[in-house]
Order: C-alpha cells, then sequence, then structure tokens
C-alpha cells in the first residue's frame, strides 16, 4: 500500500501547490505569514482530533517526551515550508517547486547512509526490489534536472526583467529569490532525512504514525499562533484568516497540505528509501498544473523532465504489484 499513500501524497500537494500560489499576494510582505497561519489552524485541529487515537494517548510526559524525539524534523519543515511560501512572493510556481523537491534526492542518500551505518544494508536488500532500484533514479534524475532548467529559466527572466523599467516586481531579486527554494531544499532534506529515520519500522524511534501527525500538527498550530500573535503586535490588528478570498486558496492549500501528509506519513513509515524522492516529485504535478491552471508555459526539456520521472513511478508501481502479488 505504500506506493498508493505515496501516490496520494504526491497528487495533494501538487494541488496544495497551486493553491498556495494563488493565496500568494506579491505586494503583501506578509503574505507568507498568513499561509502559515492557515496551515497550522488545519494542522492543530487535525492533531486534535487524532490525538485519543495516539500511542502515547493523552499523557503529557509521554506526549512531552516525544515532542523532544520528533523536534528535529518538525521543526525543519515548518522552517522550511515558511520559506517556501516567501519564496513564491518572487518566483513562478513551476520554477520554486521543482528545486525545492530536490530534496528527496538528498534525503535518500542522507537514509541510506544512516542505514548502511546502522547495519540495516541486508534490510535493504531484502526490502527493495530491482525495480525500486531502476525507478527511483529515473524520478531523481527528473527532478534535479527539472530543477537545472528551472534555475537558468529564472536567472534568464531575472536578467530580461531587469532591463525593462516597468518589470514585475517578482524579479526584483533576480538570481538572489532563488536563495528561497534553495534554503527550502536543505531544511526539507533535514526533516525528510529525519522522518524516514524517525518512522522506520525496524530501526526508528518507536514513533507510531499517528504520533508523528500529532506532534507535527501541534507543533505547527503553536507556531502559527506565534506568528498570528506577531502580526497583531507588528500591525496592530488582528489577521483575519476567514475572509473568502483566504479560505478559497489559503485555506484549500492548507486542506491539501494537512491531506497529503497523513498519507505521506504512512508511506514513509513502509518504504522511506523510495517513498521519499516519489513523493518530491510532487513538484510535477505542481508545473503540470500551473501549466493548465495559471498559463505557465513549458519548453520540451520540462516535458522530458516530467516523462522521466512519470517512467519511474511507474516502475514503482509495478514493482509494488509485483510485490503485493507475491505476498
Amino acid at each position: 500500500m505504500w506506493f498508493v499513500w505515496a501516490l496520494v501524497s504526491t497528487l495533494a500537494w501538487g494541488i496544495a501547490d497551486i493553491f498556495y500560489k494563488k493565496g500568494t499576494d506579491e505586494t503583501d510582505g506578509q503574505s507568507h505569514l498568513k499561509i502559515a497561519v492557515w496551515v497550522g489552524m488545519v494542522m492543530g485541529i487535525t492533531a486534535i482530533a487524532l490525538l485519543p487515537f495516539a500511542e502515547s494517548g493523552f499523557s503529557v510526559v509521554s506526549l512531552l517526551q516525544n515532542a523532544v524525539l520528533y523536534a528535529p524534523a518538525s521543526l525543519a519543515y515548518i522552517i522550511s515550508m515558511v520559506i517556501g511560501y516567501a519564496g513564491l512572493r518572487y518566483l513562478e510556481l513551476s520554477i520554486i517547486s521543482p528545486i525545492q523537491n530536490a530534496s528527496g534526492a538528498f534525503s535518500m542518500i542522507a537514509m541510506i547512509i544512516y542505514f548502511l551505518v546502522t547495519g540495516g544494508a541486508d534490510e535493504i536488500s531484502e526490502e527493495y526490489s530491482i525495480l525500486d532500484f531502476v525507478g527511483t533514479p529515473f524520478i531523481i534524475a527528473g527532478v534535479i534536472a527539472l530543477a537545472i532548467i528551472e534555475k537558468k529559466l529564472s536567472s534568464e527572466a531575472g536578467d530580461v526583467n531587469a532591463k525593462n523599467d516597468q518589470h514585475n516586481r517578482k524579479y526584483r531579486l533576480g538570481v538572489l529569490a532563488l536563495l528561497f527554494p534553495i534554503l527550502y531544499c536543505i531544511f526539507d532534506t533535514i526533516g525528510t532525512a529525519a522522518d524516514g529515520i524517525i518512522l522506520d519500522e525496524e530501526k526508528g524511534l518507536g514513533l507510531g504514525e499517528i504520533d508523528v501527525l500529532v506532534l507535527y500538527g501541534l507543533t505547527f498550530f503553536a507556531a502559527g499562533l506565534i506568528v498570528w500573535i506577531y502580526m497583531l503586535i507588528k500591525n496592530g490588528r488582528p489577521y483575519n484568516p476567514f475572509t473568502k478570498k483566504d479560505i478559497t486558496t489559503k485555506g484549500t492549500a492548507a486542506v491539501a497540505e494537512e491531506f497529503g501528509q497523513v498519507f505521506y506519513v504512512y508511506a514513509m513509515a513502509a518504504k522511506p528509501l523510495v517513498a521519499a524522492p516519489m513523493i518530491a516529485s510532487y513538484c510535477i504535478v505542481s508545473v503540470i498544473l500551473s501549466r493548465i491552471f495559471i498559463k505557465e508555459k513549458l519548453k520540451a526539456s520540462q516535458y522530458a523532465c516530467v516523462i522521466s520521472v512519470i517512467i519511474g513511478i511507474v516502475l514503482l508501481g509495478i514493482s509494488e504489484g509485483i510485490g503485493e502479488a507475491a505476498d
């Protein structure tokens, strides 16, 4: 089932990306903070709803202990996501998403090193088939190639617009705008690798999937509340997230984000090494949807990257089907 969970997460996060972009106001310096408030609300509500089903139950001591164990992953994720929201003010979605999600490849490498160091080489060879190891490079190659192409396109767009007196403000940072997806990639790599290690059923830290969803949700809720208070103090008035526009854009993005998060956790617990790069390929969904709904144009090289990722996902699907039949 890990493949189905990973596929659902991939689609959900691709859809979330579109609504993140639609909910981003390039003229609003607090746009990324408002998105963080919405995500915090949705994740907090979900965490409270799931709390009775967590292995730690209502035990405050267990909850705090687990929160400490999961802190490296949750904090890395929150930092990466807020940075990503800020980057949407300056870059097209089809540019920022592929660069950010190169983290899937880097986190896979980090997890392989960890499992090898801790004596998990035999488990890797037993749990993953040849199709997994063939399909995964297609996904990684497609995502990284797309990131390189988008970086080049972003630089070219910045150069062109810098020469135009009426250039769009989102290009005013030029190449410096690429720091947003690069920083996102770094922090997301840390979070994803930590998730793969923490959730691994054989060598993990013993946290269940529901526990992780609760801990991450409560942490993001706290972060969102802090952000809301910050805006209250800075602006002298409370931010109202329940306007029609914010509900239909930021709210929809937050719901899709949390929906994908639920399936992501279960996929990572089952097969972290291949689930991580596969789910990171949700940038492909973002690119395709941005072409359809936001009318961002794609080049032949971008389509080639999309095809590469699709081939990889198909191979992983075949591998999962063969595995299920054998069982």
